[in-house]
């Protein structure tokens, strides 16, 4: 199965046995690899809002944060050679219905590494410098986002063809981009000069927060359709089920920064509703991530019995409960409740597992040459 499509997609990087082809090949370097840096990035900022403090713990998400920016910049410059080389795969990308929503995780790995740095790379770096690179990450990050969330459902409207009742978790992925520019940029706003500049951006981040939630809730029924009217995802495809968490837990983080941001910058009145509407939203929307997590582990430990093998999919397993470890810490600052402290650490230890299994499998597949290897045609 391919590790960034639909089955039917024209471009698998598999044969339909597994099997590699030839040798690795920047070629088949897609968006999905994006998956990877949101997935390590995370972790680094996830961990800087845990109730936790312990010699090393600080050092740890600092070498982290570091070696999801080595991945970023990596990355950026593989697929710069890729778009540069390999122009015509590139746009086939972009016109396959299965892989261009990857193009969202563009956007939100240099949301998350920029949010890392300010988070954690501000001690390596000091604060100037963390604070300048986090303003040019978010900024970029927010632009192609926002692209993102309008031009690929465009894409899917105007240049794709959709079988019906093919609709797929990983849709969400151009549209939760601007939740992610929602969480992290109320972090941003003490930067600012004080009045409508620290406003502005607020209530920009409130915008986003709105996009990207009602499109949200414009697909989710077509996901919940698409598995009740035709069963379980395909073996390799069942991780991104785990992409729902993403617009659930980040959304849940982004109402619970923008209110610890709003005192001096909005009327009094306004910051004490925010900060109610963080819990009154929150608590819900944590509550009802916490069930989709079950349902989503179910099947995947279905898939596993089926023998679903590892695919670039897998990395699905990350960046979203990560989502939901800083959202679950957001309502312990909001409410003071020890439950979601000790639900923060749960998910956390969660995170850093599939975290570990995720990044060796992707070491191992990198150094055999299979992830990156051209497709053999598939034997009948």
């Amino acid at each position: 199965m391919p590790p960034l499509a639909h089955a039917p997609s024209p471009n698998p990087t598999t044969t339909r046995t597994g099997a590699p082809g030839t040798g690795p090949s920047v070629r088949q370097l897609g968006p999905n690899w994006y998956a990877a840096v949101m997935g390590t990035a995370i972790v680094a900022n996830a961990g800087a809002t845990l109730p936790l403090t312990a010699p090393g713990l600080r050092t740890a998400y600092q070498m982290v944060w570091a070696l999801s920016a080595l991945m970023l910049l990596t990355l950026l410059t593989a697929r710069a050679v890729h778009w540069a080389r390999h122009h015509d795969q590139a746009r086939r990308h972009l016109l396959d219905p299965a892989v261009a929503p990857f193009y969202g995780c563009l956007a939100m790995a240099l949301l998350a590494v920029g949010g890392g740095t300010l988070a954690v790379g501000r001690d390596v770096l000091g604060e100037p410098a963390a604070v300048a690179a986090d303003t040019v990450l978010w900024s970029a990050g927010t632009l192609i986002g926002l692209v993102a969330a309008a031009g690929i459902p465009y894409l899917m409207v105007a240049r794709h063809t959709i079988p019906e009742g093919s609709a797929s978790p990983v849709w969400l992925l151009p549209l939760v981009a601007p939740m992610v520019s929602a969480a992290l940029g109320p972090a941003l706003v003490p930067h600012l000069p004080p009045g409508q500049p620290r406003e502005t951006l607020l209530l920009a981040c409130y915008a986003m927060f709105g996009m990207s939630l009602l499109m949200t809730l414009a697909v989710l029924p077509l996901v919940l359709g698409r598995l009740f009217h035709h069963g379980p995802l395909p073996l390799a495809l069942t991780p991104t089920l785990f992409l729902v968490l993403g617009p659930l837990g980040q959304s849940t983080t982004a109402v619970n920064n923008l209110a610890d941001a709003a005192p001096g910058v909005v009327p009094p009145s306004y910051a004490h509703a925010m900060s109610a509407f963080a819990v009154l939203y929150g608590v819900p929307i944590l509550g009802f991530a916490l069930l989709w997590l079950a349902l989503a582990a179910a099947l995947v430990l279905r898939a596993a019995r089926h023998g679903m093998g590892f695919a670039m999919t897998w990395w699905g397993f990350t960046f979203p409960v990560g989502t939901c470890v800083t959202g679950a810490a957001g309502l312990a600052r909001h409410t003071g409740l020890a439950a979601f402290d000790w639900l923060t650490v749960a998910l956390f230890a969660v995170l850093v597992t599939a975290v570990a299994v995720a990044g060796t499998r992707t070491a191992h597949g990198l150094a055999t040459g299979r992830l990156l290897a051209p497709p053999r045609p598939a034997t009948a």
